[in-house]
This record gives structure tokens, C-alpha cells and sequence, in this order.
């Protein structure tokens, strides 16, 4: 029995450690969607001396109309890995404010499994979590805001299904390997002082200037910023 132990012991962490594991949502179209692009994802990765399972992060700008993935490398900082054009996203310049306004939503969001819908009505999709905490304190509303695939908007970011697929599998890949959630901050366009300076009469400067920290932010130390919300604004950290 004495010798039993250490074997009962072992298989009590393994299934501790499988009751632990985040469950994945799937579905047969997202089965065939990502191993459609998995070798070749693998392939150019591999040659920036990537990961396929490394932690992601997402960059969306209105201006040009570009989602940006942002892959964790080795040392901990992350690497510009793919740039896709976002096919059409809804409204204007500015943040959604409220349901059925048509806007996409600007600010600092994040995707866990619980938000990835892989029996979406656009062939993949994955929920922004919109309205966040700041979000709620502004008292902004609307639900299901999201990027997903099919090129069709009312108020999310969609992409082409060739597209979304990649997005979508990196996304899968990241969590499945322990990432609890990826970051998406959605931005106007890149905040920059001169780009800044032509909007500075535009109701929403003041609100781009708040992104704009957490996009200097992640410019300065490649790392997206812990983001949290005080006194009304975002506030960010390491």
C-alpha cells in the first residue's frame, strides 16, 4: 500500500491540474477553420522565432482600418506578427455610447474562452466585453459587440472568414497553452502627438488623450499595460 501512495498521490495532481484546464468552446466549422490554417500559422512563426500557442494581443485601429496581433516572445516583450485589414466596422470616429447607436467601440478590452463563439451567426467570432467597467461608469450600454468574420458590421469589427480564421486560431492556440484572456485595445487610429494635434477640437480629445497613455504605454515596453479604471479614467500598470 505504502508503494500505492506515491502513484494515488501523482494522479490526484493530473486530475486536479484537468479539473483546473480552461474548457474550450468549439464547434466542427471552427475544427476545420483553424486546422485550415494552423501549418502555415506554424510556418510564420516559426520564422520570427515564434511560438504557436504564445500569448496574444490585439491592436484594432478605425484608422486605416487595421487589427493588428502582437505575439509574446521569448523574452517576454511582444513581437508585430500579422496586420490584417479590417473588411468594414460601423460609425464614426468615437467611442459607442449606447445600444443601437451603430458604433464600434474604442477603449480597453479582453477575451477569455467564454467570449470566443464558434457557432457564430458570422462564421467565427469572439465578444469584446463591451460595455467594460469604464464603459459602465459612463453609463454607456449595448451587448454583443465583437470581431468576427463574414464582412457585415452593426457596431463590431468584421473581418474576412479568411481572415477571422487565422485571428480566431491564435486566439484558441493562445489560451489552450494557459493564457487566460487576450487583450484587445481598440483605438481611433494611432495616437500620436501631431495626428492627436488635428483633433484637438473634437468632442473626444480628451477621451483619446486617456487611451493615448495606455497606447504609449505599450509602445514604451512592449508589454500591454494592466489597466484599471479610477476616478472616472483608465489608469494603467505594469
Amino acid at each position: 500500500m505504502n508503494k500505492l501512495k506515491p502513484i494515488i498521490f501523482l494522479l490526484s495532481i493530473l486530475l486536479g491540474l484537468e479539473s483546473l484546464a480552461v474548457e474550450i468552446p468549439t464547434s466542427a466549422r471552427a475544427e476545420r477553420s483553424i486546422a485550415s490554417v494552423e501549418p502555415a500559422l506554424k510556418k510564420e512563426l516559426s520564422n520570427l522565432g515564434l511560438k504557436y500557442g504564445a500569448p496574444i494581443f490585439i491592436r484594432i485601429f478605425k484608422d486605416p482600418g487595421v487589427l493588428e496581433v502582437w505575439v509574446e516572445s521569448d523574452d517576454g516583450t511582444f513581437v508585430n506578427f500579422k496586420n490584417y485589414d479590417i473588411c468594414t466596422f460601423s460609425g464614426n470616429l468615437g467611442p459607442k455610447l449606447k445600444q443601437g447607436d451603430n458604433q464600434s467601440p474604442e477603449g480597453f478590452y479582453y477575451v477569455n474562452a467564454g467570449r470566443l463563439n464558434p457557432w457564430s451567426s458570422y462564421h467565427l467570432s469572439f465578444n469584446l466585453g463591451y460595455p467594460n467597467k469604464y464603459d459602465r461608469l459612463q453609463g454607456r450600454t449595448g451587448s454583443a459587440l465583437m470581431v468576427h468574420g463574414s464582412c457585415v458590421s452593426i457596431g463590431c469589427y468584421a473581418m474576412t472568414d479568411a481572415y477571422i480564421n487565422e485571428i480566431y486560431a491564435l486566439g484558441v492556440a493562445a489560451l489552450k497553452s494557459g493564457q487566460p484572456y487576450f487583450r484587445v485595445h481598440s483605438f481611433p487610429f494611432k495616437l500620436e502627438g501631431v495626428t492627436l494635434l488635428k483633433y484637438s477640437s473634437n468632442q473626444w480629445h480628451s477621451f483619446w488623450l486617456n487611451l493615448k497613455e495606455g497606447y504609449d504605454y505599450f509602445n514604451k515596453h512592449k508589454q500591454p499595460p494592466n489597466v484599471e479604471v479610477s476616478n472616472g479614467k483608465y489608469v494603467f500598470g505594469a
